[in-house]
C-alpha cells in the first residue's frame, strides 16, 4: 500500500486481478512507504475493504479523513482472513507497533519479515516451518555509509530499530534459514544503498553447502516480481 492507486492498479492488472477485487488489506506499520495508497484505494463511494492492522499502528495511519474499515488487532494475534489463517509478530523498527505477518492456506504458509533492526528469538520462531520467505536485506553497509543520506538517517538505517543489511540477512539465511523454505524472497532493497546482484551473491553463498532445495529470488526495487504458484 505504499505505491499510488494507479500503480496498485496497474500491478495487479499485469498478474490478472483487479483492484476491485480485494477483500482485505493487512498493514504492517504506519510508514508512508507501507501507507501511502490506502487512503486513494479506499475513495469514497466504494466499498470498504477491510483494513487489519494493530491498535498502536491504526493511531499513527493518517487517513486523511476517510472512514475505513478498521479491524485492529493486539500484536502478537492470530486471526482469520476469508480462508486465510494469519499469525502478527512484533518486529524491532522505529515505529508505533509494527508486526510480521505469517499467512498459511491450502497447507502453503508465508512468512513476510521486513522492516526490522536484527533477528530476534521471535522472528526465528514464526518463520520455522514456512514454505515461503520474504525476508529484507535492504542495504550494503559500505554504500550505506559513504552514500548520499545524512548521518542521521544512516545511524537509524543501521540501528537495532532500523533495518536488515545485507549480511545479518545472509547470516540470518546461513545459520538459521529453516529446510521447509522451498523459496526465500530478498526485499525491501535500498535504491540508494544496494545493489540487487550484491544481494544475490550474498544469498547464493549463505545457501550454498547447506544441501537445500531452496530457490532464491531477489525482489527489486520499482520491478513486477512474478507469481509463486504452489
Amino acid at each position: 500500500m505504499g505505491l499510488c492507486r494507479r500503480e496498485i492498479r496497474k500491478r495487479l492488472a499485469a498478474i490478472g486481478e483487479d483492484i476491485e477485487s480485494l477483500t482485505a488489506i493487512l498493514i504492517t506499520h504506519e510508514h508512508t512507504d507501507h501507507t501511502s495508497g490506502l487512503t486513494s484505494v479506499m475513495k469514497e463511494g466504494e466499498r470498504r475493504i477491510p483494513v487489519y492492522l494493530s491498535f498502536g499502528t491504526a493511531e499513527y495511519v493518517d487517513w486523511n479523513g476517510s472512514a475505513p474499515a478498521l479491524e485492529r488487532f493486539q500484536a502478537g494475534c492470530s486471526f482469520t482472513v476469508g480462508d486465510f489463517d494469519v499469525s502478527s509478530f512484533t518486529i524491532p523498527h522505529d515505529a508505533a507497533d509494527p508486526v510480521g505477518f505469517t499467512v498459511k492456506a491450502d497447507g502453503v504458509r508465508i512468512a513476510i519479515a521486513t522492516d526490522l533492526g536484527y533477528v530476534t528469538d521471535s522472528l526465528r520462531f514464526h518463520l520455522r516451518g514456512a514454505d515461503i520467505v520474504i525476508l529484507e536485506s535492504n542495504h550494503d553497509l559500505e554504500m550505506l555509509r559513504v552514500g548520499p543520506y545524512p548521518w542521521s538517517v544512516k545511524q537509524r538505517v543501521m540501528s537495532r530499530r532500523g533495518h536488515l543489511s545485507n549480511e545479518v540477512a545472509a547470516n540470518f539465511v546461513r545459520k538459521h534459514l529453516d529446510t521447509t523454505v522451498s523459496t526465500l524472497i530478498l526485499g525491501h532493497i535500498s535504491e540508494h544503498n544496494n545493489h540487487p546482484e550484491l544481494v544475490r551473491n550474498l544469498g547464493l553463498k549463505a545457501l550454498d553447502g547447506r544441501a537445500l532445495f531452496t530457490r532464491l529470488v531477489v525482489a527489486e526495487p520499482g520491478v513486477q516480481s512474478e507469481v509463486f504458484c504452489y
